[in-house]
């Protein structure tokens, strides 16, 4: 009976003394947490584990190019009837080299001559090189020309090997004068060049129109 109650009293001391420990361990936690938090007056995003996370609120911007309003200082009406012989090319080279597998499969099963396989060949191959000079000719013709409200920045439109439109974005500090180039504002054919790369593109004021003077003049100097 006395073994049974000194156990009993025994037990409750027991747990007593754990929570009065766990209370001051809460107790403790508490103001540990309260003292951080005084002491970090950075803004905290969350807090894990006792590890702080800062807020982070930094975001980079760009300026797109292509997004920028331009003032168009030069055009050449021309452009489109050359984007529709550079199509036309382009189909008549499809055309000539599509027709070229069933012409020989013919002639190895004799039911054509050995002149007509020459003679889609030869026009295959005429029809390919006529392509490649086109397309050679007709990327470098400026078909537009724009310049953005700050002066500083020339935007040229020109055709590409499919006859679709593409644009170049180029400093005008690397963009040489018509003077620099060597042309003369005479000539019917001038040169675009660039002091930083030696592609040249082409353009006339002859059969193209100048539609802002003063910008076309601040970009390749004077007309004159």
């Amino acid at each position: 009976m006395i073994r049974s109650v000194l156990m009993h009293r025994l037990t409750c001391a027991s747990h007593a003394v754990s929570c009065t420990r766990r209370a001051h361990l809460q107790l403790y936690a508490i103001s540990h947490d309260v003292q951080l938090r005084r002491q970090d007056p950075t803004p905290i995003q969350w807090r894990l584990r006792g590890l702080v996370i800062p807020k982070v609120t930094g975001l980079a911007r760009y300026s797109d190019l292509s997004t920028a309003k331009y003032t168009l200082i030069y055009t050449l009406p021309h452009i489109k009837l050359l984007r529709a012989v550079s199509r036309l090319k382009l189909l008549q080279t499809s055309f000539t080299v599509i027709i070229l597998p069933p012409v020989y499969f013919l002639y190895h099963q004799g039911d054509v001559p050995f002149y007509l396989v020459s003679y889609t060949t030869g026009i295959a191959l005429f029809a390919g090189g006529m392509l490649c000079i086109a397309s050679h000719f007709f990327r470098r013709v400026v078909g537009m020309m724009y310049l953005d409200p700050s002066l500083k920045t020339l935007k040229v439109s020109h055709l590409t090997f499919w006859g679709r439109r593409h644009d170049i974005y180029l400093p005008v500090t690397d963009v040489m004068t018509i003077g620099d180039t060597g042309d003369s504002p005479n000539e019917t054919i001038l040169k675009l060049k660039r002091y930083s790369s030696p592609e040249t593109l082409y353009f006339s004021t002859y059969f193209g129109r100048v539609i802002d003077i003063q910008g076309f003049e601040k970009v390749f100097g004077s007309l004159k």
